[in-house]
């Protein structure tokens, strides 16, 4: 019995020039829906996608029930997202990372700049923590679990499918072990120091690696030095500042869980007489440390996403600012702030004109002196900017005179 042919998806007239440009996201706005309507299609199904005149441009999943209607997988319109190109795209990616990172701590995947658009995973060590953002992924998430399993000895493989990206994708939000058992935490090595980070209960798949390369500069930069973390989670920057040298460090967060894991990893790297923790709101927190006269030789600003969507980009710039603000207000003279945004909406030039503009209201001068974006293990696909979502610019704070 022969395999059910694919359904075709043809674009309209200038509509595959994206593609052909390398990008591998298909809109329903591109779709010429009197020949192949979408709605038709099943979400997470395979179609071979068409140029206006019919010529096939590759093989992609789809989900007529979302904005990004399709997204390509192979250039070949016969390549099916088979067991054979999950192993061959996963060994590509993670025999990249062992490279890189050989205690096989980091993210082994990175959706579309892997060639697995929809799918993130993260490794800590036998431990695989998988998100599959899209109705495709979702599909053939056993079948990556299993090659996890079966080629790189995973003692658990755990989805967790908690993203605002599934709600996009009309998918059900969940966490659960496709693998083995469901650790209640993970550990890790990151720049040679060990963590612990909750999975059930933290943050996306438990910790964020992205920031790796920029938490690297902290060496020189936090010897014998006072350091605020602010947006601290379970310490990645803060507890490596102790561990390099500084002398105090505040940890801020509004997660009991987070801090109490930021105390054990405190534990953990022989720093626990140097890191105290502040549990309140970021903005709160900050606004208090300024009324009891705290400064800082270093101050680390690491928060969420303030802009999700394009619509929220003028609410989102105005937190920036504000958050900013505070963050300088905190910084001694002659000290340092390093100020981060994860927010892919927020290119890192109108980043730093935040910190600068912030920085002349309330008459600081700033100096740029490094800037970073995301770690090796984020590769970012050329054609694809909205890969390259991580930036943070490390500034030295004067006062005008």
């Amino acid at each position: 019995m022969s395999e059910q042919q694919p359904a075709r998806l043809r674009l309209k007239r200038g509509e595959e020039r994206r593609l052909r440009s390398g990008h591998l996201w298909i809109y329903s706005n591109e779709v010429d829906i009197d020949k192949t309507p979408l709605k038709n299609l099943e979400p997470g199904s395979e179609v071979v996608v068409e140029d206006h005149r019919g010529k096939p441009l590759g093989r992609a999943y789809v989900n007529p029930q979302s904005l990004i209607c399709a997204r390509l997988i192979s250039r070949n319109p016969e390549q099916a997202l088979s067991t054979s190109l999950l192993k061959k795209r996963l060994e590509q990616a993670i025999s990249f990372r062992d490279r890189l990172f050989p205690e096989q701590c980091y993210r082994a995947v990175f959706g579309e700049a892997d060639g697995l658009p929809g799918l993130v995973i993260d490794r800590y060590r036998d431990i695989f923590v998988l998100q599959a953002g899209t109705a495709g992924m979702e599909r053939v998430q056993e079948q990556v679990a299993h090659i996890l399993q079966t080629q790189y000895d995973a003692r658990a493989v755990i989805a967790r499918n908690e993203s605002s990206i599934r709600e996009l994708e009309g998918l059900p939000q969940y966490t659960r072990a496709l693998v083995g058992e469901m650790p209640q935490e993970v550990s890790l090595t990151e720049n040679g120091a060990d963590y612990f980070a909750p999975l059930e209960a933290g943050q996306k798949t438990g910790w964020f690696y992205d920031h790796r390369a920029a938490r690297r500069r902290l060496g020189p930069l936090v010897k014998d030095a006072r350091v605020l973390d602010v947006f601290a989670y379970c310490g990645a920057w803060g507890v490596l500042a102790a561990r390099e040298g500084a002398r105090d460090v505040v940890c801020l967060d509004s997660s009991e869980t987070a801090l109490e894991y930021v105390h054990r990893n405190a534990q953990a790297n022989g720093v626990a007489d140097k890191v105290q923790t502040l549990h309140a709101d970021a903005f709160a927190g900050m606004k208090e440390l300024i009324g009891a006269g705290e400064r800082f030789d270093v101050v680390i600003i690491d928060p969420p996403a303030f802009i999700k969507r394009r619509k929220d980009l003028k609410n989102g710039i105005a937190g920036y600012h504000a958050i900013n603000e505070l963050a300088l207000r905190l910084v001694a003279p002659g000290g340092i702030l390093v100020s981060a945004s994860c927010s892919m909406h927020l290119p890192a030039d109108q980043l730093l004109d935040v910190v600068r503009s912030s920085a002349r209201h309330i008459d600081r001068f700033v100096q740029v002196f490094a800037s970073e974006g995301q770690a090796e293990d984020h590769p970012v696909h050329p054609s694809i900017p909205e890969t390259r979502y991580l930036k943070s610019w490390f500034v030295r704070v004067l006062m005008n005179s």
